[in-house]
């Protein structure tokens, strides 16, 4: 490991809540679509824009969007991390809007927007510009922000991991109201709007679909359970009784403040290690995943993003964990 760089599992430590993404649909299905749900597998790609070029970035995105993925994400960092902080990296919400303009039918996200780094309002104005510029495509996906040397080397205030929640809570609200209302006031804790406008409206009605990622069960959870329409998690070296577990629990948690867990849809991640074994390992592995109750997948890959790779996963994986689902 190169000098100034951390590993995965200093990186972890250091979070207090994981973040992390998903997302669903195609353009011909955006506007007026129905909030995403648990059910059929579905299947996306995160192209981490780290050490990498905006060129080799476009690629993946036509590469995903002509295979059939039915989303792609970037992630939101203003430097690298699992690696060389010091290396390239681009901010998450700008190059989704170009990326975007690099396909026909993804639907697309941040997984997931760091809350620490824009106030609610600003990042409910970059999502409908998104939104509208990619015909309804829009994923929405936030978390409570967990990266402190990101934080400590930018100036940006950290908060604790209870606050940091909460604010993520508070946020969430804020996205909601301004989506749906003609002028939105609100005196929360951490945010305050007074009678603020909001136009145009999402194409997505009534909003876009939120995708909340964080493991905190007793306050982040809580969120995604309220509010979000995908639920993404990580779980350390992917045991799936774990899994099985927390999707338990987390349905329990949505009977008990009154949603119906099939309303929010479970995402986890697929790590380059695990996606570049043999196709039936794969297949085997995301069956595990999916009897346990995980329906969205997404492909974590890594630069630089290849297109053999995920042609081979759209073709030899794709195909038959579907039909068997």
């Amino acid at each position: 490991m190169s000098r100034g760089s951390w590993s995965r599992r200093e990186v972890l430590r250091s979070a207090g809540v994981v973040g992390a993404g998903m997302a669903v649909g195609a353009k011909s299905r955006a506007l007026g679509a129905a909030p995403a749900t648990a059910g059929r597998l579905r299947f996306a790609v995160q192209t981490p824009p780290q050490h990498v070029s905006y060129g080799e970035l476009a690629r993946a995105w036509r590469d995903a969007d002509r295979f059939g993925f039915e989303a792609a994400f970037v992630f939101d960092h203003f430097m690298p991390i699992f690696s060389d902080p010091n290396g390239p990296c681009f901010e998450g919400w700008t190059l989704l809007a170009a990326l975007a303009s690099q396909t026909e039918r993804l639907r697309l996200g941040v997984l997931v927007t760091g809350n620490t780094y824009r106030h609610p309002a600003l990042l409910a104005k970059c999502a409908v510009t998104v939104d509208h510029a990619t015909g309804g495509r829009l994923v929405l996906g936030i978390g409570a922000g967990w990266f402190e040397r990101e934080h400590t080397a930018y100036g940006l205030p950290f908060y604790t991991t209870a606050e940091r929640a909460r604010r993520l809570g508070e946020a969430v609200e804020v996205l909601k109201a301004l989506f749906t209302r003609e002028r939105t006031t609100y005196a929360g804790k951490y945010y305050t709007l007074t009678d603020a406008p909001f136009e145009p409206k999402s194409l997505q009605k009534p909003h876009p679909p939120i995708l909340v990622g964080g493991m905190g069960p007793k306050l982040v959870q809580p969120v995604a359970a309220r509010h979000a329409q995908i639920w993404h998690f990580f779980v350390r070296d992917g045991d799936v009784a774990a899994v099985q577990r927390l999707c338990t629990n987390f349905d329990a948690l949505c009977q008990r403040v009154g949603r119906d867990p099939a309303e929010v849809a479970k995402s986890t991640s697929l790590r380059p290690e695990e996606l570049r074994r043999p196709a039936g390992e794969v297949r085997d592995r995301i069956r595990a995943l999916a009897d346990a109750g995980v329906s969205y997948f997404i492909l974590q890959l890594a630069p630089p993003f290849e297109g053999d790779l995920m042609r081979r996963f759209a073709s030899e994986v794709i195909p038959a964990v579907t039909r068997s689902a």
